[in-house]
């Protein structure tokens, strides 16, 4: 039976009005954008947190209430994201929380008073912690389908956008004002927002976001091993948010740095971690994902013990480099890990306990700086990176291995950590073998 013209012709409008999915070059660009616009957007802002302090009139303490509700609002909207994320799809919401983000970036430069800036945080602070849910889960779906490991080019492009967007802050803030600067930011932001929202809306259907998620055909989601995933981003992400407050600080007046030098050590630190995260996919192709994120730990512990016993500040200024290095890959790699264990709430989880870290680095430091001095202080980075070492030792298959006594952790991290400090022969495949919540593909 033929089929007549005019049902051929009412038929080719609705075939054609079906969306097509983007290519995966096209998606895999867009993702890279919002990454690195969320980087530019938080480094405009950080780089007018002392003239937005000035316009309101509060102190320190004040304004520590008022970064706090920044805190808060990324921790709270991290907690919902996920579960938007698997009933919209991550490229829908990943689309709307950065149309939210280049909006509420200009808020904090509008407020007049400390409840009007404590809000516009509080706003903006959500609108940050959508996107970094949202945006990983892009990136973990393209991670997989590309079959090679993406994440970590993708939080360099982070990197780079916050020193981009610090950079032009800086040159804006001397020929422009506050509210000013960040609505050109804002605006520009809005652009690439809708160059990249066709592509993320098209990525993915309602459900579609989660990336193979563990429990999605009802059994049980490793809830366990997202935590200590989170635990291992999060130890790590203490030592970038201490370094980025503290650093300086720590050269200049311990070591008596010039104020360039002292600026020297925290742009170090930040260009190490981005070009670190830029080699990400090579590195973990070359070492695996274990090795990467152990090696990377003991790196990085090494690094500040370098950094923070140093009497020299060229010695002090390498230690924050060999930090900014070890640390590059390990949050990303977490996360995607996390992301192919749970899916969307499951880089929602791991997300919420790493940032946990990041937020409450600075004010533990600051804390334990009052009480033992500054070097004291930081000396936790190079610690908490030995236990982001250790608790990657302590995971193997879908399930947790950590015992809850001392002796019981000793009794099984013990056994890996000779393999990895050999790297050679049995040893070597022992260790391969047995952490395979780390890359499921050995």
């Amino acid at each position: 039976m033929s089929t007549s013209p005019l049902l051929s012709r009412v038929r080719t409008p609705v075939s054609a009005a079906v969306p097509t999915v983007p290519t995966l070059p096209r998606l895999q660009v867009a993702v890279a954008a919002v990454f690195a616009l969320d980087g530019a957007v938080f480094g405009s802002w950080a780089a007018r947190v002392p003239d937005v302090a000035a316009g309101v009139g509060i102190g320190h303490s004040a304004l520590g209430v008022a970064l706090l509700c920044l805190s808060i609002g990324a921790l709270a909207a991290m907690q919902v994201t996920g579960a938007l994320c698997a009933r919209l799809g991550a490229g829908v919401v990943t689309a709307a929380a950065s149309l939210l983000l280049c909006v509420s970036l200009v808020l904090p430069g509008l407020a007049t008073s400390l409840p009007a800036l404590c809000a516009a945080l509080l706003v903006f602070g959500g609108a940050t912690g959508m996107v970094n849910v949202a945006a990983n889960a892009v990136g973990v779906t393209v991670e997989r389908r590309l079959g090679r490991p993406l994440l970590s080019g993708l939080h360099a492009g982070f990197s780079f956008g916050g020193l981009a967007g610090a950079l032009l802050g800086g040159l804006l803030a001397t020929v422009a004002g506050v509210a000013a600067h960040l609505v050109f930011v804002g605006a520009l932001g809005l652009l690439v927002t809708a160059w990249a929202a066709r592509a993320l809306v098209r990525a993915d259907g309602p459900r579609s976001a989660a990336p193979g998620p563990a429990g999605a055909d009802g059994g049980p989601r490793p809830t366990a091993v997202l935590v200590v995933l989170g635990a291992i981003a999060g130890c790590t992400a203490f030592g970038e948010g201490a370094l980025s407050d503290w650093g300086a600080l720590h050269l200049r007046d311990e070591l008596g740095a010039t104020t360039s030098l002292a600026a020297a050590g925290y742009a170090g630190f930040s260009l190490a971690m981005a070009c670190g995260r830029l080699a990400g996919g090579r590195l973990v192709a070359a070492l695996g994902e274990r090795r990467l994120l152990a090696g990377g730990a003991v790196l990085a512990a090494a690094g500040g013990a370098a950094a923070v016993t140093a009497t020299s500040v060229s010695t002090a200024l390498g230690g924050f480099v060999l930090v900014g290095l070890g640390l590059a890959n390990v949050f990303p790699l977490a996360i995607s890990r996390a992301g192919v264990l749970g899916g969307a709430r499951g880089i929602a989880l791991a997300t919420t306990v790493g940032y946990t870290g990041l937020l409450g680095g600075p004010p533990l430091i600051g804390l334990l700086a009052e009480h033992a001095g500054l070097a004291a202080a930081l000396a936790t980075v190079p610690l908490l990176a030995l236990v982001a070492g250790v608790l990657v030792l302590s995971v193997a298959g879908d399930a947790l291995r950590v015992p809850v006594t001392p002796r019981g952790l000793v009794a099984a991290v013990a056994p890996r950590v000779q393999p990895l400090v050999s790297g050679f022969g049995h040893g070597t495949a022992v260790y391969v073998r047995d952490l395979r919540v780390l890359d499921p593909s050995v």
